[in-house]
């Protein structure tokens, strides 16, 4: 029997307020207090669809904008950090979605900044009692941090804009000949926005570090 639809199910975990508060202050100040030799990123998983995204264009009156679309949409799995600070971005393609990615996301932060002090936030607070993850945190001797956001809240990420901004400049309304053309497409934009770290911190609405 169904409940109440305007009831909250029981797989719904809905957070105190005052608790996602602490939860976003926390965050929130690390990031804008940093000390010399500590990098921020927000990190987060994101789906690579062959399917075209969907977006409003301009056509003729009365006539509807037809666009193709493959026999058998074929998924990747994306996992990627973006430093908050400086805009340059560390990005995976995957094609299962594994907790293994994201031990090795970390990894590869860790690789990119061997001296300096890493801290990680992001809402998938599944990865807390994850072996594989919890071996990298250890491995790294305090010098990886996780912060977690609070659930339910892709608001809180910036790096949710940077996805919608892949989308928009690459996959709207655009067939690619195969998946392997898509990700080239993927990978050119990322490299592309690397070499302009400032359009980054545009979209995610950062600004650059000033360490004292």
């Amino acid at each position: 029997m169904r409940g109440n639809p305007l009831q909250p199910t029981s797989t719904h975990h809905h957070q105190p307020r005052s608790r996602i508060h602490r939860q976003k202050k926390a965050v929130g100040e690390t990031r804008d207090q940093l000390k010399p030799g500590e990098v921020f990123y927000y990190a987060d998983e994101f789906n690579i669809s062959w399917l075209p995204t969907l977006w409003a264009v301009w056509s003729r009156m009365g006539q509807q904008v037809m666009v193709p679309t493959p026999a058998q949409p074929v998924r990747r799995y994306g996992i990627g950090a973006v430093d908050y600070h400086t805009g340059e971005t560390v990005v995976l393609t995957r094609t299962r979605k594994r907790r293994q990615e994201i031990a090795e996301l970390l990894q590869q932060l860790l690789e990119k900044h061997p001296h300096e002090r890493i801290y990680v936030a992001w809402d998938n607070a599944s990865t807390r009692q994850d072996e594989e993850i919890e071996a990298v945190v250890r491995g790294a001797a305090g010098r990886l941090v996780l912060l977690y956001l609070p659930t339910y809240s892709p608001w809180q990420g910036p790096i949710e804009m940077l996805w919608r901004h892949f989308r928009r400049e690459v996959t709207h309304c655009e067939l690619f000949e195969n998946i392997e053309a898509l990700l080239t497409a993927f990978r050119a934009f990322f490299e592309r926005y690397n070499q302009l770290p400032g359009g980054v911190r545009s979209i995610i609405g950062s600004h650059p570090a000033q360490l004292p």
